[in-house]
């Protein structure tokens, strides 16, 4: 009686491929089957590595083709090891509904202005046309609801789907949430890393953001349990290192985009805003002073081959407006609107590469309109 191949298959049909819970043909374990009269030469991978796994696979085998094909083939195995690829343990959040474009703006070190850099770029996306959020995450100095002139309210509670949930408090026509709401002026937040990340995402999810093109998430300065919290949280679309260009706050920068290209973090850096660049006087309007040192930022973008998304001078009138609850960028045909016009578009563009070639994240096409704006979705 001659061997066929199809009775080879049918017979190891039946035999189950160690630790794979299917059989041989099901899981693809056998990779080459040669008949010559009666001796027959199979090729098999297992993924399991141990000696135990390969001795039983063969004998199996041996055993069930001497049952069901013929008794009296001689048989050869050769049982190779494959190692699975295991999925990488990338730290991910869950989406929220509604919202398209997630972006962390971070920095390796305190005061170098990065809730400034976040409520320019928010009302100058708003100012485009987009519709934008604010989360303020420095859940241990706040400054958000104060950078909006809106200290003194409070999110109401509504009713979404049968639950309660925050709504976020608006103006300039930027929704925010802020631990700020939440604490008396006076009061000091002293709170264990637990306790700061239930808040942030009581903040995150118990609340009505609706429809938004960009959720901007202001960090606080430094690498600790907060920053784990939120790209555990959410799935971040892209992150924006602010720093100035002294390199203490360098040095610091480098450890916030350290920390997003970590392989089980991953968050794309879509570059690194230079803060406090230079300084000029009013009286000397050609003159710059580099205060804290020249084009540091834009260097380190260089090494750490991530886009510079542009530079902030240091002006009075960026800390005035701030104080005052009204973001520079609010104010129409200044040089100052220019400057977060362009650092946003070059944000903008960053995310728009990031969404074509990365997954997932719903692309936001930018056009340009007016010289300066953008047109959503």
């Amino acid at each position: 009686m001659s061997i066929r191949k199809k009775d080879i298959l049918k017979a190891l049909e039946t035999i189950t491929a160690p630790g794979e819970g299917k059989s041989l043909i099901e899981s693809n374990s056998v990779k080459n089957i040669v008949v010559f009269d009666k001796e027959i030469i199979l090729d098999v991978e297992i993924s399991n590595p141990s000696l135990q796994a390969k001795k039983r696979i063969e004998v199996d085998i041996l055993k069930t083709i001497h049952e069901k094909v013929h008794p009296k083939a001689d048989i050869k195995v050769n049982v190779k090891t494959v190692a699975v690829e295991k999925p990488t343990n990338e730290i991910k959040g869950k989406e929220i509904p509604g919202i398209k474009n997630i972006i962390a703006i971070a920095s390796g070190k305190g005061g170098v202005g990065k809730s400034t850099i976040t409520s320019n770029v928010a009302v100058t996306l708003a100012k485009m046309g987009f519709s934008v959020g604010i989360l303020d995450a420095d859940v241990y100095g706040p400054s958000t609801h104060l950078m909006f002139d809106v200290a003194n309210a409070k999110p109401i509670a509504v009713n979404i789907d049968g639950r309660s949930k925050m709504k976020p408090v608006e103006n300039y026509g930027i929704k925010i949430l802020s631990l700020g709401f939440f604490t008396q002026p006076n009061q000091a937040v002293i709170w264990r890393g637990p306790m700061a990340s239930k808040a942030l995402k009581q903040m995150i999810f118990d609340a009505d953001w609706g429809e938004l093109d960009f959720l901007l998430i202001d960090l606080p300065p430094g690498t600790g349990d907060v920053h784990l919290s939120i790209v555990q949280s959410l799935p971040i679309t892209g992150a924006v290192i602010v720093s100035t260009p002294q390199n203490i706050a360098l040095a610091d920068a480098k450890k916030g985009v350290a920390m997003f290209q970590q392989e089980s973090i991953n968050v794309p850096v879509l570059g690194i805003v230079e803060n406090m660049s230079y300084f000029t006087p009013a009286e000397l309007p050609e003159n710059k002073y580099y205060i804290f040192g020249k084009d540091g930022a834009k260097n380190l973008a260089v090494d750490l081959d991530t886009r510079f998304l542009g530079e902030v001078p240091l002006v009075q009138s960026i800390r005035e407006s701030g104080d005052f609850g009204h973001p520079a960028a609010l104010q129409e045909g200044t040089e100052l609107e220019e400057i977060f016009v362009e650092i946003t578009k070059n944000i903008a563009s960053e995310i728009v590469k990031r969404n074509t070639s990365l997954p997932p994240t719903e692309v936001v096409r930018i056009t340009t309109m007016s010289g300066c704006s953008a047109v959503k979705k």
